[in-house]
């Protein structure tokens, strides 16, 4: 009783923003090494800032290969920065600025080792000079990934779609995500996929294998075509960075949603009638459980979530 007690304290208070220390890893360690800045992970910080007139703040590229065009206040994260120590320094060298974050906008990764927040293009650090842009007049542009960041911070400052997110200063050794992923059946009835052990616990796995994980792992091969799975969004974020190769990784606490395909088809791809069960897939690995929620305050707190999903965005570019 004791243990599903603190289980159930431990997903509240993921649900709620908060994270807690990775102590395990119940897949994937063995092919992947710590993370070490500089040496198999960069992360990029983009800050993107308003004035009153809802113009954004743009700075102007020195670098070479992409002088004299225009992009947010960008950068690497250096060796024992946080995550908002880096956002601060760069605003302050490339704009002039003092700045403190507000919440995280979005998160984008890409590749096994290269995960990367908030924006994908690494910027100089050195600039000509910053700008307000009004998004209206013509401006030469060193990439175009950053409209779908510009547009996600208008959003957020005209009706914030989540809670207020900013990363929380714990360690972790590895880029990684604890998933609290759940199934919503009939009648609202809700479950929770856990890991058996000495005591059930969330599943933590590397950012990039979720969906060899529910393949290979949770269901048979097709039960796993008969279901979508859904990243609704990141409750919270943890980072340290303060030893370098032993506090550089990263914890993505990320709530995925696995719902019913409605539309069946065979293997000539024709439609076929299905009816779901109701009832989460049968889950293969002796390892893995699904616990249907009982109390009342988290089935509640997980309905919610799954039906808003209002969480900061996951966009990964595989």
């Amino acid at each position: 009783m004791s243990s599903q007690r603190t289980l159930s304290e431990e997903r509240l208070s993921l649900l709620s923003g908060q994270g807690s220390e990775v102590t395990v890893c119940d897949v994937g360690l063995e092919q992947s090494k710590p993370a070490t800045l500089r040496k198999n992970v960069t992360y990029i910080v983009c800050a993107v800032i308003f004035n009153e007139k809802e113009e954004v703040l743009m700075v102007q590229e020195a670098k070479p290969d992409c002088y004299k065009q225009w992009y947010l206040p960008a950068g690497r994260v250096e060796v024992g920065e946080s995550l908002e120590e880096a956002m601060k320094r760069e605003v302050k060298e490339e704009a002039g600025f003092e700045s403190e974050p507000v919440t995280l906008l979005l998160i984008q990764e890409q590749g096994p080792q290269s995960h990367t927040l908030l924006s994908l293009s690494a910027a100089d650090q050195e600039s000509l000079q910053a700008s307000w842009w009004d998004r209206q007049s013509e401006l030469q542009l060193r990439g175009r990934d950053i409209l779908r960041l510009i547009e996600s911070g208008l959003k957020y400052r005209l009706s914030p779609c989540h809670p207020v997110t900013l990363p929380l200063d714990l360690s972790c050794r590895h880029v990684v995500q604890r998933l609290v992923l759940v199934f919503v059946g009939a009648e609202e009835h809700i479950w929770v996929l856990l890991i058996r052990g000495t005591k059930l616990r969330q599943k933590t796995s590397p950012l990039y294998s979720l969906a060899f994980f529910l393949k290979t792992r949770l269901t048979m091969q097709s039960a796993y075509y008969d279901h979508d799975v859904n990243t609704l969004g990141v409750l919270s974020l943890q980072h340290n960075g303060r030893q370098n190769g032993k506090t550089d990784g990263v914890c993505f606490n990320t709530l995925v949603a696995l719902t019913p395909d409605h539309v069946q088809r065979d293997e000539d791809g024709r439609k076929v009638e299905w009816t779901p069960t109701g009832q989460p897939p049968r889950v293969e690995h002796p390892r893995y459980v699904w616990h249907e929620v009982q109390k009342q305050t988290l089935r509640e707190k997980l309905l919610e979530k799954t039906r808003n999903a209002a969480l900061v965005p996951v966009h990964s570019l595989y």
